[in-house]
Order: structure tokens, then C-alpha cells, then sequence
């Protein structure tokens, strides 16, 4: 099985870097491992034209597209921050995951072709809101999101979410073995449930 892990916070050495070393160390021996930091690429997370015109990828796009193309377990790795992704993980949404890709729209009708169908994906999202108060006072809106309407939209499935917080006042030292538990069966428990259904998409979207 080949496993991408997408470090999402900008800066190196910070808690949700080491909330996915810990996945990672926990992988079955037999996967095929990839680990990606988005501090370390470079390219412009502006979408320019949205969809009516293709914006040319730079050369780490463009790799990092055959890693997405080839993997069979997608993990992402980021912080909380003002209720959604850092800015650089939300540019790198808006330059990846495009129509043709990750994603079909229909001509005649409101529906969508799931392009990234026969994958699944986890996330690890670190935050100082307490996940009961998440749910609470705004619904779970960040984890509704990347399940249903950014990785659930293009066709991972399963997708689980799993928020660790509060990060601040000591929350991170007196949740670490908690949290590491959690992280462990994750990892050990990979497996994508349609695999079947898996294409490879990249090469068709190039040469459109």
C-alpha cells in the first residue's frame, strides 16, 4: 500500500509534525511510505482564474500530483488556525484539487464525478478549541468540511478526522499518550475499502 503523509503547518518542528512521526512510526511494515512537508515546496497558492483557465504547476506541484495520483491512503497533518487550514494548505487545495484531476463536474445535471475514488485518507488536526467545544458552539465545521466537502468531495473514502486539543496551557503534555494511542490505531488500521475503483488520473489531466 502506498501511503502519502502531507505535513501542513508551515513552520518545522511543531506538535502536528510530530502527531504525524508518530502515525508514520506506526505504519505496517509493509507500506510503500511517502512524507511531504508543504514549507518545504515551492509555488504560488493563488488560483489565479479559478477553473477558466489552467494555471500552469510548478515542478513540486506537479511531483507532489503523482504522489496524490499514486497513493492509496492519503494523511494530512495541520493546525487549526481561525477555524480552517493554514493559508499555504488551503493554496495548495485550490492548485491540486481541480476538475479533470480530482474531480468532474457534470454537463446536464448538479452532480460530480469523485476522480480520487478507491482511496482513503485520515486527518490529524491539532487546535487550542477543545473538541467538545468545536462541536458545541461551531458544530464541527472544520472536520465537516475536509470529510464531506474537500476530501469526501473528491472520493476518499473513508475519511476520518481526528482533532487533538486543546493544545495550549499543558493540554499537549496531558493528552500526548492519549492521542498517541489514537494516532497508533489509525495507522494500524489503514485500508482503503474500494480499492478497486482506484485510477490513475494525472497523465489524462496533462495532456488534455
Amino acid at each position: 500500500m502506498k501511503v502519502l503523509l502531507l505535513d501542513g503547518h508551515p513552520d518545522g518542528g511543531r506538535f502536528s509534525s510530530h502527531l504525524l512521526d508518530i502515525y508514520e512510526q506506526a505504519l505496517p511494515h509493509n507500506c510503500d511510505v511517502d512524507r511531504v512537508a508543504i514549507r518545504d515546496l515551492t509555488f504560488t497558492p493563488i488560483l489565479r482564474h479559478g477553473y477558466a483557465k489552467r494555471t500552469p504547476w510548478e515542478d513540486d506541484l506537479e511531483h507532489l500530483a503523482r504522489k496524490l495520483d499514486a497513493c492509496d491512503h492519503l494523511v494530512v497533518s495541520f493546525p487549526m488556525w481561525w477555524g480552517s487550514e493554514p493559508a499555504e494548505l488551503k493554496g495548495l487545495l485550490d492548485r491540486l484539487f481541480l476538475p479533470g484531476f480530482m474531480f468532474n463536474y457534470h454537463d446536464n445535471d448538479t452532480r460530480w464525478d469523485q476522480l480520487m475514488e478507491g482511496r482513503s485518507a485520515d486527518a490529524i488536526v491539532t487546535m487550542d478549541t477543545p473538541p467538545f467545544f468545536l462541536w458545541l458552539a461551531y458544530g464541527n465545521a472544520l472536520i465537516k468540511r475536509w470529510k464531506g466537502q474537500v476530501l469526501g468531495f473528491v472520493g476518499f473514502k473513508p475519511v476520518r478526522v481526528l482533532a487533538c486539543g486543546p493544545i495550549k496551557q499543558g493540554g499537549a503534555e496531558k493528552n500526548h499518550a492519549k492521542w498517541q494511542r489514537k494516532i497508533e490505531n489509525m495507522a494500524r488500521s489503514i485500508g482503503p475499502s474500494n480499492s478497486h475503483k482506484k485510477q490513475l488520473r494525472l497523465d489524462h489531466f496533462l495532456n488534455r
